[in-house]
């Protein structure tokens, strides 16, 4: 089970002892997986059907949590051979649940929840985006990369989500994708104060478990590169003061230079790979690393200096 259907699963079960607070999540889900359709055998009645079955199990418990209305979950295939779940409420028989959920007509006339008359609590807010995400919601894997998007079918469902969610601190950006409107978080911290105003406890200690693995194999790396990188440099500097100083002793005999730099060179030929700290250690008496990086330094000065000479001496 993927990191998102394990948070919805989650989510599906956590509910709020108040009752306004279960009539936004209620709301919530109507919103993104229902619609209120007629039909001459059933007449006028709310049906929400989803792939997901947690929107639907939830929206049933809801509604018997309630109003003590008792619904079926009835569950079909898809044209694309997928389970699809669905729960019905007759409105003729069960007419208050519309004045439950504050039905309105919105600007494209379509039926649906006032969601600013619902969320007025802070309370009901994270329910109502509990809701949302346990319906439309959707989450990318925390090992991977850092996505939460819930999708909405028209600009009265995004804009009015998206205030819900500003109003509780999360920068939530909008989107549209196809002929939907995609609400969506990238930010880690945004993400995790999602998941904890929703109240998933458990898939947020796994999100943060995942964000800590995360940074630390990204500062191992970053701390390997680094001490790659200053080996190779390191390496480099050797094979040019290795070749200084072949250069100086192919011209003239080691011997002859000056200030104890004959030795460093011999010290060098002879341990091509130490550091310069070990050069250092090796010389008597022993110097530090500035004063064997001074003499390597001189060295390839001189060795310079005799290249644009042609390798001839004064």
């Amino acid at each position: 089970m993927s990191f998102s259907s394990e948070l919805k699963t989650e989510l599906g079960k956590v509910y709020d002892s108040a009752r306004h607070c279960r009539i936004a999540q209620l709301a919530a889900i109507v919103c993104f997986s229902g619609n209120i359709a007629e039909d001459e055998s059933r007449g006028r009645f709310l049906a929400v059907s989803s792939e997901n079955p947690a929107a639907v199990l939830c929206a049933a418990d809801l509604v018997k949590k309630l109003l003590d209305i008792s619904c079926e979950v009835d569950t079909v295939r898809s044209s694309r051979n997928l389970k699809s779940f669905s729960v019905n409420v007759d409105l003729e028989k069960y007419p208050e649940i519309m004045e439950t959920l504050k039905f309105v007509k919105t600007g494209g006339g379509e039926e649906l929840p006032d969601i600013s008359a619902l969320t007025g609590k802070n309370c009901c807010k994270r329910a109502f985006l509990r809701g949302a995400f346990i319906a439309a919601g959707s989450i990318s894997d925390p090992d991977k990369f850092y996505h939460f998007e819930i999708q909405c079918r028209n600009r009265y469902i995004s804009e009015s989500t998206a205030g819900v969610m500003s109003a509780l601190s999360l920068a939530a950006k909008i989107i549209t994708r196809q002929k939907h409107f995609v609400i969506y978080l990238k930010e880690i911290e945004q993400i995790s104060d999602a998941l904890g105003l929703m109240g998933a406890r458990t898939s947020l200690l796994e999100l943060e478990n995942s964000r800590i693995m995360r940074e630390m194999r990204g500062n191992i790396n970053r701390r390997v590169n680094c001490e790659t990188a200053n080996i190779n440099k390191a390496a480099q500097a050797a094979a040019r003061q290795i070749e200084d100083i072949l250069y100086l002793e192919k011209h003239m005999s080691l011997s002859s230079l000056p200030n104890g730099l004959d030795e460093i060179a011999k010290i060098r030929l002879e341990y091509p790979e130490a550091t310069l700290s070990e050069l250092g250690a090796y010389l008597e008496p022993p110097i530090g690393k500035s004063g064997v990086n001074h003499r390597l330094r001189k060295l390839s000065s001189i060795a310079e200096v005799l290249r644009n000479r042609g390798g001839e001496l004064l």
